[in-house]
């Protein structure tokens, strides 16, 4: 039989709830989960029923450790299945993380350390040499899935590649920021013992610019979750449009308020439209870094009446505040993938969406494209689909099929493909 895999999955995107990365790091382990939940009963008696707390069975102690103070937690049967994993969690920050399920499962390792000093603490380790195992217990694979992988030695490493941003577009990203991507990333990538890039754009900017061996690299792509469905109940549809204050047609853009998300654009765009006073954009996400000078461009441009922040949305709320949309629009310099888009596919809510990065590698041919610096052919593109009811029909239908095609559960399973091929290179 061969022995359990123990992985320490980076949970601290999900934990202090940071948008895409953190919705990739709480898809991860829930579904990694399920697949240890489903193993369980295949290998069921017939007739056998599942404990109610089946998820709890693939749960691995995790000793103590310094700075840990998480009690510890067994697993309620002995594990003996062939390919099984025991996952554990490891989070920064712990005073400010919040733990939603099924995370709080997890035997779980933490670091009182903030992102700067956690970051400064691990770029030593790599220059010094200091391995820093000790802090993830007894795991056999450590999974990085917020670009930091820690200076380990016995550990085994897994890295997921969101995007290369700081590359392409310095100014989405604050000085100190870069600084320590452009430093550490390199270094980060040929340490793994194995990369996800999240899409093929982003394995060939690895590739390119790192000179990262392709088959390294395995493109493993996000997926969407299944409570991201049209939704046609009225009585919640007039909830979502109360609760914040939505206008009876909009363009709704969603992500967190940054440079990259190139915001502005789609600004310039309300404001060449004046004459079709009912365009409206909604703007759904935290504000993120430098968000001061985009949301002074509404001020400059006098959209304030036209353009409606409603911050932070809540995940049950996504799938209503996006079917209420009349489009979705994407305008972003740079994504690694681009989850927005196929969120509003399931959703059939229309999309358009830059022609850059990985973007028209997600929609396909159910979106529509545009170039991010060229905000006249936004205005075409956003204006014939707000007037053309057959256009938006169309990518409607072509939105949800697109859309099926991913999913996290597939993400999940492969992931753990990726887990299972790194504990053999140590056989």
């Amino acid at each position: 039989m061969t022995a359990s895999l123990r992985v320490c999955i980076d949970v601290s995107a999900a934990v202090h709830q940071r948008a895409g990365l953190g919705r990739y790091a709480h898809e991860l382990v829930k579904g990694l989960m399920d697949l240890e939940s489903a193993s369980v009963t295949s290998h069921l008696p017939v007739g056998a029923g599942v404990p109610s707390n089946a998820r709890n069975l693939f749960v691995d102690q995790a000793n103590d450790q310094p700075g840990t103070e998480i009690p510890r937690r067994r697993s309620a049967a002995p594990r003996n299945d062939t390919h099984s994993l025991q996952l554990m969690a490891f989070y920064h920050q712990r005073g400010e993380a919040v733990l939603l399920p099924p995370i709080d499962q997890l035997p779980t390792f933490t670091t009182r350390l903030s992102v700067r000093p956690w970051r400064l603490t691990t770029a030593l380790a790599y220059f010094t040499g200091f391995g820093q195992d000790r802090l993830f217990g007894d795991a056999n694979i450590f999974h990085a899935t917020e670009h930091l992988l820690p200076r380990l030695r016995r550990i085994r490493s897994v890295f997921t590649l969101h995007d290369l941003i700081f590359q392409f577009d310095p100014d989405s990203h604050k000085p100190l920021n870069i600084a320590f991507l452009k430093t550490m990333m390199p270094r980060f990538l040929r340490a793994a013992d194995a990369i996800i890039a999240v899409s093929e754009c982003s394995k060939r900017d690895a590739v390119r610019l790192y000179n990262i061996p392709p088959d390294k690299i395995r493109v493993i792509y996000e997926g969407v979750d299944p409570h991201f469905a049209p939704v046609t109940d009225q009585a919640k549809l007039s909830a979502v449009r109360a609760k914040y204050n939505l206008p009876e047609r909009f363009i709704v853009h969603v992500g967190t308020i940054e440079p990259r998300k190139n915001l502005p654009l789609l600004f310039d765009v309300i404001a060449q439209a004046r004459a079709q006073s009912d365009q409206r954009l909604v703007v759904a996400g935290k504000p993120g870094w430098l968000t001061e000078p985009i949301l002074a461009k509404v001020k400059e441009l006098g959209l304030e009446d036209r353009v409606t922040f409603i911050g932070f949305v809540a995940d049950e709320d996504l799938p209503a505040l996006i079917s209420s949309a009349t489009l979705l629009a994407l305008p972003s310099k740079y994504e690694g993938f681009g989850l927005p888009v196929l969120e509003a596919m399931a959703c059939g809510t229309p999309v358009i969406a830059s022609n850059a990065s990985s973007l028209p590698e997600v929609g396909g041919d159910a979106a529509l494209y545009a170039r991010p610096n060229d905000p006249a052919s936004w205005a075409q593109l956003i204006d014939r689909m707000w007037n053309d009811d057959e256009l938006r029909s169309s990518l409607r239908e072509k939105g949800l099929k697109q859309a099926a095609k991913f999913k996290w559960a597939a993400m999940a399973r492969e992931t753990a493909e990726v887990y299972r091929a790194v504990s053999r290179t140590t056989d």
